[in-house]
C-alpha cells in the first residue's frame, strides 16, 4: 500500500472528505484497533436502515463502550444519512470520544447540520495521490493520462485504467447524482459534464454552456456547485485587489484528476494530443499544488490573474490579501519569452511578488527581472514552502 502523506489528529474528532476511491476508507482502516467500532454507511440498505431508526447509532455506540475502552468510532459515507450528526454532536460532549466522519460529498452534511459540528471536529481533505506518495513510481505521461486514483497504481489491483476510469463515471451519476436526487434530470447534467471536462481549466462561460446544455445559467452554476460539494472539481477565482470583484468575476474549475477529465471528454487514449496533454499538464500541477499546500498545512491560496486585454498568470500564490508569486505553468521545456508577457505584466503590477515559471524542466535558472524556471516538482517541495 502506499503510504499517504496526510496526517489526522491523533485524539480530536475529524471529518475526512474526498471523492470516491481517493483513498478515505483504506487510510482510516489502517489506522483503527480491535476496540474501535466501524460503520459503513455507503451499502443503500445500511444507510436506510439508520434512516429509519432515529438513535440507532447512538445505542450501538453506547453499547459498543460498556465492552471496550476508550474506542474510536468510525462513520463511513456519514452523508447518507446526515441525521447522525446530531448524536455525534452529543457523544462527544457526553463521553469525550474521537469520531471520524468520512465523506464524499459535503452537501447534504452542510444543509442538514450547517456548522458541521463547529469547533468540535476538525476537517481533513485528502486528495488524489501525489508525486511524492508515488515517488520513484510517478510518471508524469501514466499520471497525465490515467491520473492518480489509488487503485490505478495498485500493482495488486490489476484493473484495466480505461474501463476503471468510464465505470467510475457512470457510478457518479448513478449514485451521487441520481440516488442522491442532486439533480431532476440527469441528461443535461450529463451533457454538462462532458463539456466542463472538455473545458477544464477555463474562464467558465456559463451563458454558452446554459445554451449548450438547453438549460438556465442559474443551473449551470447550480451544476458547479455539485462538483464542488462532491468534491470532483475545484474552483479557483481570478486575483484582483478587490475581495468584492473577485466574488462575482468569472472564475476556473479543475476536475480533481487528470484520468477521470479524460474518460469525461473522451481523450482517454494510449497518447494525448499536445494541446489536451497541456492543459492535463495544468490540470495536474494545479491538483498537486492544493494538495501540497492542504498536507503541508500551508497558509496560502491560489488564484488565477487575467486582463481586460487578455494578458494572464496561470496560479497567482497569497496569503490573505497579498500577493506571493505569479505563476506561469509550461508543459514543455521550450518557451518563448513572449510567452511571459501576461507574468511580467503581473509582476509590473505586483513589484513585491516572485515570479516563477514550473514545469519538466531538468535545471533550475533564472531569467531577466528574477523570474525563476523550476522543475515543478522541485518548485513544490522548496520553494513554494519559502513563500
Amino acid at each position: 500500500m502506499i503510504a499517504r502523506e496526510l496526517t489526522t489528529h491523533k485524539s480530536k474528532s475529524f471529518f475526512l472528505f474526498g471523492p470516491r476511491q481517493s483513498g478515505k476508507t483504506t487510510l482510516i482502516k489502517d489506522r483503527l484497533r480491535p476496540t474501535d467500532l466501524y460503520i459503513n454507511l455507503l451499502p443503500h440498505r445500511a444507510g436506510l436502515e439508520y434512516a429509519k431508526e432515529p438513535g440507532r447509532f447512538r445505542d450501538e455506540v453506547i453499547a459498543h463502550l460498556r465492552t471496550h475502552k476508550n474506542p474510536t468510532i468510525v462513520v463511513d459515507e456519514v452523508q447518507k444519512v446526515p441525521g447522525i450528526l446530531d448524536d455525534v454532536h452529543s457523544l462527544i460532549e457526553e463521553y469525550k470520544l474521537q469520531i471520524i466522519l468520512t465523506g464524499s460529498s459535503a452537501r447534504k452534511l452542510r444543509r442538514g447540520a450547517g456548522n458541521l459540528l463547529a469547533g468540535r471536529a476538525y476537517t481533513y481533505h485528502l486528495y488524489t495521490l501525489t508525486e511524492k506518495e508515488l515517488g520513484a513510481e510517478f510518471d508524469l505521461e501514466r499520471a497525465l493520462r490515467i491520473g492518480c486514483l489509488p487503485v490505478l497504481w495498485d500493482k495488486n489491483a490489476d484493473e484495466d485504467p480505461q474501463q476503471f476510469l468510464q465505470a467510475y463515471n457512470d457510478t457518479y451519476l448513478r449514485e451521487e447524482i441520481a440516488n442522491e436526487g442532486l439533480v431532476r434530470d440527469l441528461v443535461p447534467f450529463a451533457r454538462f459534464l462532458d463539456i466542463a471536462a472538455a473545458n477544464d481549466g477555463e474562464i467558465v462561460n456559463s451563458s454558452a454552456m446554459a445554451r449548450d446544455c438547453g438549460v438556465s445559467v442559474k443551473t449551470i452554476q447550480s451544476y458547479y456547485q455539485i462538483l464542488e460539494d462532491t468534491f470532483l472539481a475545484f474552483r479557483i477565482d481570478p486575483w484582483t485587489r478587490s475581495v468584492r470583484k473577485r466574488l462575482v468575476a468569472h472564475p476556473r474549475y479543475y476536475f480533481f484528476d487528470t484520468g477521470v477529465t479524460n474518460a469525461l471528454a473522451q481523450t482517454l487514449g494510449p497518447n494525448l494530443a499536445p494541446m489536451v496533454r497541456g492543459r492535463r499538464f495544468e490540470q495536474l500541477v494545479v491538483t498537486q499544488a492544493m494538495a501540497r499546500v492542504a498536507y503541508d498545512r500551508l497558509d496560502l491560496s491560489f488564484h488565477f490573474w487575467r486582463t481586460n486585454t487578455g494578458q494572464e498568470v496561470d496560479l497567482v500564490v497569497s496569503r490573505g490579501q497579498k500577493p506571493l508569486a505569479g505563476i506561469e505553468i509550461k508543459s514543455t521545456t521550450n518557451f518563448h519569452p513572449g510567452d511571459l508577457n501576461g507574468l511580467k505584466a503581473f509582476l509590473a503590477d505586483h513589484d513585491k511578488a516572485a515570479g516563477f515559471v514550473i514545469g519538466p524542466f531538468q535545471l533550475r535558472r533564472e531569467l531577466e527581472g528574477g523570474i525563476q524556471v523550476v522543475p515543478w516538482r522541485e518548485f513544490f517541495a522548496k520553494d513554494l514552502k519559502q513563500l
